[in-house]
């Protein structure tokens, strides 16, 4: 998958379009250090967006706008362990 081009769009938003893709406009939102898919103007011309599908569109933009260290750093890659101090296993 390659990202085709972004935009900022108002309200700081960036829309960007993938070429496996190409009809459906995506929506990120920064949170943080990164950026996210917020929604996705799918076009039935376009195959289903499946989870990988996101995670690489996600890649790809952090990458382009140097924010991917920031995705990487998210929570889902570093879940918070052990949160009340009680050792779960």
């Amino acid at each position: 998958m390659r990202l085709v081009s972004w935009a900022y769009t108002k309200k700081y938003n960036i829309k960007a379009l993938f070429d496996e893709f190409p009809s459906s406009t995506v929506i990120f939102r920064q949170i943080k250090e990164y950026y996210f898919i917020y929604t996705i103007k799918w076009h039935h011309a376009d195959p289903p967006v499946k989870r990988a599908d996101l995670e690489e569109m996600e890649r790809l933009l952090n990458l382009e706008l140097g924010t991917y260290e920031g995705y990487l750093r998210r929570k889902v890659f570093h879940p918070r362990e052990n949160v009340s101090g009680l050792n779960r296993e």
